[in-house]
């Protein structure tokens, strides 16, 4: 069972003062309008290349591991595009958590929400399939305005933060689960209720089974899935949030219920999600998440792809 983080004194302490004003600065900063909001967080993560090496160094690598035929050039592009959402996303973090629901509708676009009506008349519960874009908090927002679902996530070890963002997620959706709650999210979506899941991430090899993805031939690609529609038997529905360009706002795209989904094997699931998510990455691939380690678990015995 989840326990959901809630507000107590303790989180006044002295020791999260620091914290307190980073976040009352970013309240501040998202009361700008949306262009100034633009130019600050694409600029600020352009800056953000001078003091993250590592994570420049990591994105980079995983940029050339996926991609590996495109060219060094057009690599370094999309490194810096990237980087750019970097900025924007702890920009679209505020914007997720702080704006009125009626400001982030007006720079929204959103469709396909018939792909989730039809489930809803089908009695069926939606695994909401998103992924690891670095606008993620405000998709997730403007998704829970139109249809508010249940979120799944990894309590974070700061408990000011943990709380912080649950409150943000929950201005527009009915609840959490933490990502090990298997029995949580599978007695929901039997309930009908839609549950925020992203199966992108390396969770480690007992929660993995290996499976191509983009260039990669092997893996490491959690087993939950196949758990979860096994078990529940749900819509899985991927939705992309996307930036538009030069600051014209952004657009939701709700994509049909995956109805094909392989159950003979966890690594059958695997590998047909991960096509499913290499379609979704590329409407978006600057926005991806790529400073992330990604390919950290390796099969045995073979070495590490980050030196």
């Amino acid at each position: 069972m989840t326990n959901i983080p809630t507000f107590t004194r303790s989180l006044l302490h002295p020791r999260y003062w620091p914290i307190w004003i980073g976040i009352g600065l970013l309240y501040l900063v998202v009361l700008l309008p949306y262009p100034w909001l633009y130019r600050i967080g694409t600029s600020l993560g352009r800056l953000s290349m001078r003091f993250l090496p590592r994570r420049v160094k990591i994105a980079r690598r995983n940029i050339e591991l996926c991609f590996p035929h495109c060219s060094v050039k057009d690599r370094e592009t999309l490194l810096i595009k990237n980087f750019e959402s970097v900025g924007m996303g702890l920009i679209e973090t505020g914007m997720g958590w702080f704006w009125s629901d009626r400001r982030v509708q007006r720079w929204f676009n959103i469709s396909g929400l018939e792909n989730i009506q039809l489930a809803k008349q089908q009695h069926k519960g939606v695994l909401l399939i998103g992924l690891h874009f670095l606008s993620l908090e405000l998709g997730a927002r403007i998704f829970g305005i139109k249809n508010p679902g249940i979120g799944v996530y990894r309590p974070n070890n700061n408990r000011l933060l943990d709380w912080l963002q649950t409150w943000g997620r929950m201005r527009s959706n009915k609840s959490m689960l933490n990502r090990s709650d298997i029995k949580g999210m599978i007695r929901a979506l039997k309930n009908g209720e839609i549950i925020w899941y992203a199966p992108d991430h390396d969770y480690g090899p007992k929660s993995s089974v290996f499976a191509p993805l983009f260039a990669m031939e092997q893996v490491a690609t959690t087993a939950g899935t196949h758990v979860l529609v096994r078990l529940a038997k749900p819509a899985v529905i991927p939705f992309v949030p996307r930036r538009l360009p030069n600051g014209q706002g952004y657009e939701l795209i709700i994509q049909p219920d995956q109805i094909d989904v392989p159950l003979e094997s966890d690594i059958a699931t695997a590998t047909y999600m991960n096509k499913v998510l290499e379609k979704a990455i590329l409407l978006a691939p600057d926005q991806y998440m790529w400073l992330h380690r990604r390919f950290k678990t390796r099969p045995p015995g073979q070495p590490s792809l980050y030196s």
